[in-house]
């Protein structure tokens, strides 16, 4: 038997000729149809064929230089044939709850000797299911968990857990479905996928989306800083505000442009996204430290700084549709599903599902926590960003605070990353890598971000207006509006239907009521 190597080496050199040959074609034949084939030759059928020297039967061998072939040798006996190629054809159903991971993309697609389809993913890094798990609950419990204790002091206690549960039960399953669209479409992107169901409109509205939700992150987390760092400086230098060096970075805005533009800008040039992957581990930390915070730090918070309960702050408020933008802002991470997806060792939909499943409860256990015990500890007084409601010389509180900002002027490279990707693949989707527009794209975001959250410290409205549009679509509208596109009519289309419904009825009211909020000057602190 041939090696791999002997194989590739073999079938490298005899490129320029046909790879496979049917059942009456002979060696005569090749040559009668070559360029040096005349009319004067005369051949008899019963004359033998030239003797030549045994060549092992040719294989399908692609032409991918500088890539890996993998070797399939066990075939499935009873499967579909195509009787042109060859090619071995599995079944959709087979393929979407197999544990094998080389089954094909789509419904039918050929498994032969090589496989070659996703070489360059398949080159990367696999994790398993504890590793997915922990990428996609970093994913969800991000800077949007430090607003929704926020979030109940809108709806109130019971409608606020309520929404809590059930916008994770929607969430999971629309995070699922994009993985299913991309599997009915024969797309490996959400962008592709919105596309290919509805063309250039499509591609407009998953772009918009996808731009405004990390331009919006990009906001909040110029905020978090300047709401965080001149805490801890307070709380390391009482007196920093005699000393002229130290008052500056006591200055809310003085603090968002130095530390937005020599720690976040300069991370932001990173073509690369995997070299920020470290700040995974600390995010994930600090999420934890500021989850004790608040559930510890909240029992020895003075009576003046808490707020009042009122009944109907127990039951339902009036600011519902607005907790539901705060809340999906949280739990929003369609973007990274189908990369989650594609990093495990097996990927297929229940193995995903499990993730999900797991993902998304720790997660809401986590924001289920930190929002009742910080809206049951300040009330009516509850900010957007639970610990500005906690004293300076909080000891826990100030370390929570730290690691929040930091966190955030680590994170805050990614959001930038996915605002270039967006304008770059929108505007330029063909055209090589140029740094002249890497760093323009990359600079104007950063800044234009940074000026904006020097407008505001209200971090509430920005979760708000940032959940009730681009949120909203990237988790309630386009996910089911695809899956109606493309599957068939069942109770499961329906749901969709009245998932994309839901959502846009979100998207409305929620906006109109925040921008007559803002118009009031209801909103606390609406500028700085």
């Amino acid at each position: 038997m041939s090696t791999p190597s002997t194989l590739i080496s073999s079938n490298t050199a005899n490129s320029s000729r046909p790879l496979r040959r049917s059942s009456n074609d002979s060696i005569l034949s090749s040559a009668l149809s070559s360029d040096h084939s005349s009319d004067d030759l005369v051949v008899t059928p019963e004359a033998p064929a030239p003797s030549r020297s045994p060549v092992p039967p040719l294989q399908p061998v692609p032409r991918t230089p500088n890539r890996t072939v993998r070797f399939a040798l066990d075939e499935t006996p009873g499967d579909d044939q195509d009787e042109e190629t060859g090619d071995r054809w599995t079944a959709e159903e087979d393929y979407l709850h197999s544990d094998d991971e080389d089954e094909g993309l789509l419904g039918r697609r050929p498994t032969s000797q090589f496989e070659f389809g996703e070489l360059l993913e398949n080159a990367r890094p696999k994790s398993g299911m504890k590793m997915a798990f922990m990428n996609m609950a970093n994913s969800i419990i991000g800077a949007g968990i430090i607003g929704q204790p926020y979030a109940f002091r809108q709806a109130g206690l019971g409608m606020g857990i309520f929404l809590l549960v059930g916008l994770t039960v929607t969430v999971d399953w629309t995070i699922n479905l994009i993985v299913i669209n991309s599997k009915l479409s024969g797309t490996k992107s959400f962008q592709a996928t919105v596309s290919a169901c509805f063309g250039r409109p499509g591609l407009i509205a998953i772009s918009v989306a996808q731009w405004a939700f990390a331009f919006g992150g990009m906001i909040a987390f110029c905020i978090i800083v300047g709401d965080t760092i001149p805490h801890v400086i307070y709380a390391l230098f009482p007196s920093a505000d005699s000393n002229a060096i130290l008052s500056i970075f006591t200055n809310r805005r003085a603090c968002i442009v130095i530390f937005i533009l020599t720690i976040s800008y300069p991370l932001s040039w990173y073509r690369d996204i995997a070299k920020l992957a470290k700040a995974s581990t600390l995010a994930l930390i600090s999420m934890l430290i500021i989850v004790l915070t608040v559930i510890t730090q909240g029992f020895t918070v003075p009576e003046d700084m808490k707020g009042k309960l009122g009944k109907d702050m127990l039951l339902i408020n009036d600011g519902v549709f607005q907790a539901i933008g705060v809340i999906s802002f949280a739990f929003v991470c369609h973007h990274n599903s189908l990369l989650i997806y594609g990093s495990l060792k097996t990927p297929t939909l229940d193995r995903f599902a499990q993730v999900t499943h797991y993902s998304t409860g720790i997660s809401m256990i986590a924001c289920l926590l930190m929002a009742v015990c910080g809206f049951l500890t300040f009330g009516d007084k509850t900010e957007g960003n639970v610990l500005n409601n906690f004293p300076s010389n909080n000891v826990m509180v100030n370390i929570a605070r730290f690691c929040f900002g930091l966190n955030m002027l680590t994170t805050l490279p990614l959001e930038a990353f996915v605002c270039r990707e967006v304008v770059e693949t929108y505007f330029f989707p063909d055209a090589p890598f140029s740094m002249k527009r890497h760093l323009i794209f990359g600079t104007s975001h950063v800044v234009s971000a940074m000026v904006l959250s020097l407008l505001t410290c209200d971090l509430g409205v920005v979760f708000e207006l940032i959940g009730a549009t681009s949120a909203c679509a990237l988790a309630y509208i386009l996910p089911p509006l695809c899956y109606m596109k493309l599957a068939t009519r069942s109770w499961k289309t329906y749901v969709a239907g009245a998932t994309v419904v839901f959502g846009v009825c979100v998207m409305a009211i929620s906006v109109v009521q925040s921008f007559l909020k803002i118009l009031r000057g209801g909103a606390e602190g609406g500028t700085c």
